[in-house]
C-alpha cells in the first residue's frame, strides 16, 4: 500500500495577457488517495508497483518511431560531438557526485558518455561528505545488523528488499573504489579504520580522516578524465528533461542545458539519461549543501511525469558549524554551512547548552548517539527553551593527536576563526543536509518513465524510510549506480536515435532581447524572492511542524510565486524563457511545494516529520507518500515543463 496525493498547486498563475494567451483557469488541489498494492508480495518500490500507480500500459516495442525506435544490438553512437547546439550520445548524467561518475565509468564501456555538471565537476554533495560510507567489512559486524540499524533510523518505514541488497552490495562497491585508487585510513594493524556512528549498533564508517567524500570524487575524476568515452560539459545547467508520450507511456529522449559561461542553450540527445544531481537543501536558509543542490534533478523529473515520493522527510543535520558562536565571525556570509560531521559525537563527542548542561540524555539513552532526527529535535528544543541560537559540541577531552588525525578539515576550519576544538567546545546549530525524498527509483534505479534512471540524493529508493542513517548516502549511491548499468545497457542497445529528434522540440531562449537593465531586476527580484521563500520553510516547514504553519507555507509560498512569476512576465519575460537565477528559482518553488504537499498528507510524526498535531507514530500510515504526476493543462511556470510534450 501507499498514501497517494495527486500533484498539483492551487490554480494556474496567470491571467491571459501576462501568460500571452496560454491560460488555464482550472484548479487542481492535493487530494488523499490510498493505492492498493502488497508491500510483502510486490515491494512497492519495484517499477512494476510504480507503473501500476500510474496506470501505466507498458507497450512491447511500439516506441515512437519519430524519436527512438528499439531495435536489438544497434552499435553506439560514433560521432556523439556534432557541430552546433545539439550533441548525441548513448548516456547523458546529469551530475557529477559519487553516483553520476560511478555510473559513467561503466556505461562508457558500452557507448559514449555526456556527464553534464552544474558549476565544476568537483563541486557536489560528494565533495562535502566528511563522514564516511557505511559498509559490514568487520568479522564481528552483519548484514543484518546493519539492516536493523538503517531500519530502526528510518522509523521503520525502509522498504525491506532495499535495505537489504544496499547492505549486501556495499562492500564489493567499496572494494571497488579501493581498487580504483580511492586511498582510506588504515588503523595499526594495516586494516580500514572503521568509525562508529550515531545510530550504528557497530564500527563500521569507512573514511579518509574528516574529507571521505573529497576522496571519493578525487579518485572518480581522475578515473573519467583517462576514459576516452567520457565527456564532461561544465558549467551546463539542466533546464528540463525532452519527453514524448506513447500512449500512456513516458519516453525521456534526453535534456536541454544552459551554458552559464556562454549562455547558449544546449541540447543532449541521448538513448538512456541518469539524474544524478543531487537534493534540495537550498529551499531552507541555512544548509550543509553546496550552491548547486536547488532541486533541479527533482522539478525536472516531477515537470517530466516522474513519480516523487517521500518529501516530507527532509533531514537537518544536528551539528552544522554555529558561526555566530565563534570567537572570530566570518565576514562574508557562508553560502552554505559547514558541517561537523556525525563522526564526531560516534568518538565521543559530548552536546552541551551554554551552561555546559549536558542536555541528550534527557531526551534519549542513546544520547549523543540517537539518530541525526532525534539529536536534531533535541537541540531545537534546547534552543528554542532557553532561548539561544547555538549549542556546543565538546570533543577536547579526546586528545589533541587523535582529534587532530581524525578530524584535520574541522581543526583547521575552526582554528581560521580562532577557535581550537583540542581546547574549546565547537559551536553547533542544526541545518537542512539531506533530503530522504525524491524520485521513485526501483531496484535498478529505473523511473516510471521510459529511458530515465536515477541514483543518489535525488531518488528515494526506499532505503532511507523516514530517516537516513549516517554514511547510508554514499553507500545507496554507489550502489544504486551501479545497479542502474545494465538495464541502462539494455536500453541503449536496444534503441536507435533519430538524428532529426531534436527538431521536435522547440528551443528554450535566453532573454537576451529584454535588454541587460531589465535582466538585471530580474535577477535582484528573483534573489529577493529566494530568501523569502527560504525565510518560509525555515519558520513553517522547520524541524517541528504544525498543521496550522503547514497550511500557512501552503498559502503563503503560493502567493510569493504568484508574485514572482507576475512580475517577471509584468517585464517580458516568456514561458520559454530561460536563466540560471529563474531556473534555479522555480525549481526551488515546485521542491518546497512538493515538500509541504506531503508534510500535509502524513498524519502522523514519524522520523523527520514531526508535527504537534500528530505527535504519534501510527501503524495505520506507515506507508510511503506518493506524488503522482501533474496536469500538464494546469501547472504554474514551476511545474509545467518549458514545451508540451511531443504526442505521438
Amino acid at each position: 500500500m501507499a498514501t497517494s496525493i495527486a500533484s498539483g498547486s492551487g490554480q494556474l498563475h496567470f491571467s491571459e495577457a501576462a501568460y500571452k494567451g496560454h491560460s488555464c483557469k482550472q484548479v487542481y488541489r492535493f487530494s488523499s488517495v490510498t493505492i492498493q498494492s502488497s508491500i510483502q508480495k510486490e515491494p512497492s518500490w519495484s517499477s512494476r508497483g510504480v507503473s501500476k500507480l500510474l496506470r501505466l500500459q507498458r507497450h512491447n516495442g511500439s516506441y515512437s518511431q519519430a524519436y527512438v525506435n528499439r531495435k536489438s544490438h544497434r552499435p553506439a553512437i560514433a560521432s556523439c560531438l556534432r557541430n552546433g547546439s545539439t550533441k548525441y550520445f548513448d548516456f547523458a548524467v546529469i551530475g557529477s557526485g559519487v553516483a553520476g561518475l560511478r555510473y559513467a565509468l561503466e556505461v562508457a564501456k558500452h557507448g559514449t558518455v555526456a556527464v553534464i555538471t552544474k558549476a565544476e565537476p568537483h563541486e557536489s554533495n560528494t565533495n562535502y561528505a566528511q563522514g564516511g560510507v557505511s559498509a559490514v567489512l568487520c568479522p564481528k559486524d552483519s548484514v543484518e545488523s546493519h539492516m536493523q540499524d538503517t531500519i530502526v533510523a528510518g522509523a521503520y518505514l525502509c522498504d525491506e528488499e532495499t535495505v537489504r541488497v544496499v547492505c549486501t552490495e556495499g562492500p564489493e562497491r567499496i572494494r571497488e573504489l579501493i581498487a580504483m585508487g580511492a586511498s582510506f585510513d588504515h588503523g595499526e594493524d594495516g586494516n580500514l579504520h572503521l568509525a562508529r556512528e550515531g545510530g550504528h549498533s557497530h564500527r563500521r564508517i569507512v573514511h579518509a580522516a574528516d574529507m571521505t567524500g573529497r576522496e571519493i570524487e578525487r579518485a572518480l575524476l581522475e578515473a573519467v578524465k583517462k576514459d576516452p568515452n567520457i565527456y564532461v560539459f561544465e558549467h551546463h545547467f539542466a533546464i528540463d528533461l525532452l519527453t514524448s508520450q506513447d500512449g500512456s507511456d513516458t519516453i525521456c529522449h534526453g535534456v536541454d542545458t544552459l551554458n552559464t559561461e556562454t549562455l547558449e542553450v544546449v541540447r543532449f540527445i541521448s538513448k538512456v539519461t541518469l539524474v544524478a544531481s543531487g537534493g534540495a537543501g537550498h529551499i531552507y536558509p541555512s544548509t550543509t549543501n553546496p550552491p548547486v543542490a536547488t532541486g533541479d534533478g527533482i522539478a525536472m523529473a516531477h515537470r517530466a511525469q516522474a513519480v516523487i515520493s517521500n518529501m516530507e522527510f527532509v533531514q537537518f543535520h544536528p551539528t552544522a558549524l554555529a558561526d555566530e558562536g565563534l570567537p572570530i565571525r566570518p565576514t562574508i556570509a557562508r553560502e552554505n554551512a559547514f558541517l561537523i560531521t556525525e563522526a564526531v559525537r560516534g568518538d565521543g563527542g559530548i552536546l552541551y547548552n551554554l551552561d555546559m548542561q549536558r542536555f541528550m540524555p534527557l531526551y534519549d539513552e542513546r544520547a549523543e548517539l540517537a539518530p541525526r532526527d532525534v539529536v536534531a529535535r533535541s537541540i531545537d528544543d534546547q534552543l528554542k527553551m532557553r532561548n539561544e541560537k547555538y549549542v556546543l559540541l565538546d570533543i577536547s577531552h579526546r586528545g589533541k593527536e587523535k582529534i587532530l588525525s581524525h578530524f584535520p578539515n574541522i581543526a583547521a576550519e575552526c582554528l581560521r576563526y580562532g577557535l581550537d576544538i583540542t581546547q574549546q567546545p565547537i559551536p553547533v546549530v542544526p541545518a537542512a543536509h539531506y533530503m530522504c525524498g525524491g524520485v521513485r527509483a526501483g531496484l535498478q534505479g529505473e523511473t516510471n518513465v521510459q529511458g530515465l534512471y536515477v541514483a543518489g540524493e535525488v531518488a528515494c529508493t526506499g532505503l532511507h524510510g523516514a530517516n537516513r542513517l549516517a554514511s547510508n548516502s554514499l553507500l545507496e549511491a554507489l550502489v544504486f549506480a551501479r545497479r542502474a548499468v545494465q538495464p541502462s545497457i539494455d536500453h541503449m542497445t536496444g534503441s536507435r536515435i533519430d538524428l532529426g529528434a531534436s527538431s521536435w522540440w522547440p528551443r528554450p531562449i535566453v532573454p537576451t532581447s529584454l535588454g541587460d537593465v531589465t535582466q538585471r531586476k530580474i535577477i535582484l527580484k528573483t534573489k529577493e524572492v529566494r530568501k523569502q521563500l527560504q525565510s518560509m520553510m525555515w519558520e513553517y516547514v522547520g524541524i517541528v511542524r504544525s498543521t496550522t504553519r503547514l497550511e500557512t507555507a501552503d498559502k503563503r509560498i503560493g502567493e510569493l510565486e504568484l508574485e514572482w512569476e507576475t512580475y517577471l512576465f509584468q517585464q517580458g519575460w516568456e514561458p520559454t524563457m530561460v536563466g540560471l537565477e529563474a531556473c534555479e528559482m522555480r525549481n526551488l518553488f515546485c521542491c518546497a511545494k512538493l515538500v509541504v504537499s506531503s508534510a500535509l498528507s502524513r498524519h502522523e510524526s514519524r522520523g523527520l516529520h514531526y508535527t504537534i498535531d500528530f505527535p504519534h507514530v501510527e501503524e495505520s500510515l506507515r506507508l510511503p507518500t506518493i506524488i503522482l504526476p501533474s496536469s500538464p493543462l494546469s501547472s504554474t511556470w514551476s511545474s509545467r515543463q518549458l514545451h508540451k510534450q511531443a504526442m505521438c
